[in-house]
């Protein structure tokens, strides 16, 4: 369930936001730009980076408990009361994943972004409600989030500081609890071969079903019942935590769209011919991995039995891409797509000890074979891709927040005491940079100091707790 917050039931839904907010464990965000995605798009941090842009809503996942999660799942529609400009293809991108433009214009949440104007903080209104977030003093989890916090920061709260240093040392003092990017967590923790949103989610979730199903411990999701009264504005959006599409999802021949599979984004959309189907890009991830694992064990095992000086003199470059190339060097890669430029050969040593290239995305015979019989059959018969997207208002943030919960999971044990430090230490304020090998930091270093608007406004909000 996905319950609506818009200007015409916030005050209604106040008193169980904040309570929500007070008595969970983290909270987790997303939000929607005009530009139809995430905050986290890719865009390099700047002053600049809200100028003429619109959040559409926020959503916020909120949970508490052991490693079983009561969550309650916000979306707050809202309007920006600043006129900002609208691009049509993010607006059709934004309508093909069911935003309603006509209730957001009808009964949007207005918001002004910078300064507060006046008393505001005094009244129900989006300002007011990221008050609270920082009142709670809760972890804050995102996925790919640096542009969400430049959104939130501008569009709720006060106008953007000078400096990126100035910037994240506010971050640091209105989140003292933490910051947590699943996105980093993603792919310097669990280490997935690819870190978009869903495809994590949906790995974190098919994961947490083996250990289910081998009882070993597992997370547990749990949603509020709902009074019938409230149903006129509660979505319901299916979470498939059982994988009961997975069999069917298999049986659809229709060939990965690798851009998508790699990015979790395809410039043709919808109209792409290929599937966008998350469970069977992860089925091909699985069994690529498995057989680099076997390649992996061929390889260590002829490096073993032969002379090292004879034998890899030549081939030391080799070496250490397949190194690199098995996640022994950082995050594993999706090279074919992730870097096209740069796809690097490895040099798989034959009986005879000659050496055959084989490129990271390339399949052995066998498999291409099948490959070449799947195309022709949906040559002949031509049916629909099989598209996947899940991309939904609320759910992104639902999405964030498991693959979260799960990493805590598998990384605290039964220890859920967040009042004892950092609960995931490698993670903690610690933000993913696209195309970067390094973090941002959100830290208040020893040349940097807080904003005079962050001052004001943090001392408000703690004099009217």
């Amino acid at each position: 369930p996905v319950v609506d917050v818009q200007s015409d039931n916030l005050a209604e839904l106040w008193p169980s936001m904040v309570l929500a907010l007070r008595s969970s464990t983290f909270v987790a965000v997303d939000t929607v730009s005009r530009d139809g995605v995430g905050g986290g798009a890719g865009r390099c941090w700047s002053r600049g980076a809200t100028d003429g842009m619109s959040l559409r809503s926020l959503h916020a996942l909120l949970v508490q408990s052991e490693n079983t999660y009561l969550c309650q799942v916000y979306n707050l529609t809202l309007l920006c009361t600043e006129d900002y400009v609208v691009e049509p293809q993010s607006v059709q991108f934004l309508v093909q994943h069911g935003f309603d433009f006509n209730k957001q214009y009808s009964q949007g949440i207005p918001y002004h972004k910078g300064n507060d104007k006046g008393n505001e903080s005094q009244s129900l209104s989006v300002r007011t409600l990221f008050l609270e977030l920082i009142r709670a003093k809760k972890p804050l989890i995102l996925h790919n989030g640096l542009i969400d916090l430049v959104f939130l920061y501008q569009c709720f709260y006060a106008h953007l500081p000078e400096s990126l240093g100035t910037f994240t040392a506010d971050l640091s003092e209105m989140f003292p609890a933490g910051i947590y990017d699943t996105k980093y967590a993603s792919e310097f923790e669990t280490r997935f071969v690819a870190s978009y949103l869903e495809y994590a989610y949906k790995k974190c979730k098919r994961e947490n079903c083996k250990l289910r199903d081998s009882s070993g411990q597992h997370l547990l999701v749990e949603f509020c019942n709902y009074p019938a009264d409230m149903s006129r504005y509660i979505d319901y959006r299916y979470c498939s935590l059982e994988e009961e599409s997975h069999s069917a999802a298999g049986e659809n021949k229709v060939p990965v769209c690798e851009k998508f599979s790699a990015y979790g984004w395809c410039p043709k959309g919808v109209n792409c011919p290929q599937s966008h189907n998350i469970d069977l890009i992860i089925d091909e991830d699985d069994k690529l991995w498995e057989k680099r694992k076997k390649r992996k064990h061929r390889w260590k095992h002829r490096k073993n039995m032969k002379v090292l000086a004879a034998a890899f003199q030549q081939e030391s470059s080799g070496e250490n891409t397949e190194q690199a190339q098995n996640g022994e060097e950082g995050p594993p890669r999706k090279q074919s797509c992730y870097e096209p430029a740069a796809a690097a050969e490895l040099a798989e040593i034959a009986p005879n000890g000659e050496g055959k290239p084989v490129e990271e995305s390339s399949m052995d015979m066998e498999t291409e074979t099948e490959a070449a019989g799947a195309a022709g059959k949906e040559k002949e018969t031509r049916g629909p891709p099989s598209q996947g997207g899940t991309h939904r208002a609320g759910f992104d943030a639902f999405m964030t927040g498991y693959i979260m919960a799960y990493v805590w999971m598998l990384k605290q044990g039964k220890n859920t005491d967040t009042d004892a430090g950092p609960w995931l230490p490698d993670c903690h304020n610690k933000l993913y940079l696209s195309g970067k090998s390094v973090p941002l930091q959100i830290v208040k270093s020893l040349f940097s100091k807080s904003s005079k608007a962050h001052s004001e406004k943090i001392k408000l909000a703690w004099d009217s707790a």
